[in-house]
């Protein structure tokens, strides 16, 4: 990595600590948290003098003016902008995806990417860097549906895969390729001292393909869907289509009609909830009933 790239990256990481909801961050606790998070980009170590010239370097390129409170014992930005404070995080991560690979490496190997910004996350990096190598990552894992319970996973991380801008860990935990969502993630640690074998059989595309989204279920029956819409939903749905296998069967000024060949999941279901106010389900009967059970418990609950 070249000096000046690796300058912006610590300046950029050194804004991401300051940006957090502490507001005053020790010194001891700056440099330890740029040190470790320049290693993991196999960056050259810097100590709180080469910080230092980094607030000079950052308030001349971003107008971002960090100082030192005595009271308080911590430096914090002045004035920050919430515009600038946005667009520094995202690219941030930016650079911690590129920086993360190196120039020889194909970046579709690791990272299975969509066509849109994601949510920023320091995951990423180190999880990159465990795929990268090969080495088992442990952390603790929150499962939202189980009112936020806590478990600690051990898994061989393979991929991560980004959906509707949150991004995903694919990985194998006691030999079954399993989704985890990166925000859920807490304390994450790499096993540097052991590797894996990576798969590099797994055709991670191929997982996703007969699904909406990142949920993955064999079980669940691939079926052919059919769809009616408004013309004006219409219009949205030619420019972002549902998904990969959707074909335009009718598209005049009273109706937008599509087919599509899919697991019916509840992320698809609720895809077709977001623009429900036009759609009619013409096939499978099953899917119809569904979507209307779910219209008559919502009109039960707000009347």
């Amino acid at each position: 990595m070249g000096k000046k790239l690796e300058g912006i990256q610590r300046m950029l990481v050194i804004i991401n600590k300051l940006k957090e909801r502490q507001r005053y961050v020790p010194r001891e606790e700056l440099e330890e948290y740029v040190r470790l998070r320049m290693e993991e980009r196999d960056a050259t170590p810097v100590d709180i003098r080469t910080i230092q010239r980094d607030f000079k370097n950052i308030e001349d390129l971003f107008g971002i003016c960090i100082r030192f409170d005595k009271k308080w014992s911590g430096y914090y930005i002045n004035e920050e902008d919430s515009l600038i404070n946005e667009q520094y995080e995202r690219l941030l991560l930016n650079f911690d995806l590129l920086n993360a690979l190196d120039k020889t490496s194909n970046l579709h190997t690791y990272v299975l990417a969509e066509h849109h910004r994601p949510s920023d996350t320091e995951c990423l990096p180190a999880l990159i860097k465990a795929i990268k190598f090969s080495h088992p990552v442990a952390f603790d894992y929150i499962y939202v549906r189980e009112e936020g319970r806590m478990r600690k996973k051990k898994v061989l991380p393979h991929y991560l895969k980004e959906d509707q801008q949150r991004w995903y860990l694919l990985a194998y935990d006691n030999n079954m390729l399993k989704t985890f969502n990166v925000d859920c993630i807490r304390n994450l640690r790499i096993y540097y001292e052991e590797t894996f074998k990576r798969d590099m059989d797994i055709d991670a595309n191929d997982l996703f393909k007969d699904s909406y989204g990142i949920w993955n279920q064999p079980d669940i029956p691939i079926e052919d869907i059919e769809l009616s819409y408004s013309a004006l939903d219409g219009r949205f749905l030619k420019s972002v289509p549902l998904h990969h296998s959707q074909k335009i069967i009718a598209d005049n000024e009273t109706e937008f009609r599509i087919t599509l060949r899919l697991r019916i999941t509840n992320d698809f279901v609720m895809a077709l909830l977001a623009r429900s106010s036009s759609l009619t389900v013409i096939k499978p009967l099953h899917l119809r009933e569904r979507i209307r059970k779910v219209y008559e418990e919502a009109l039960q609950r707000n009347t």
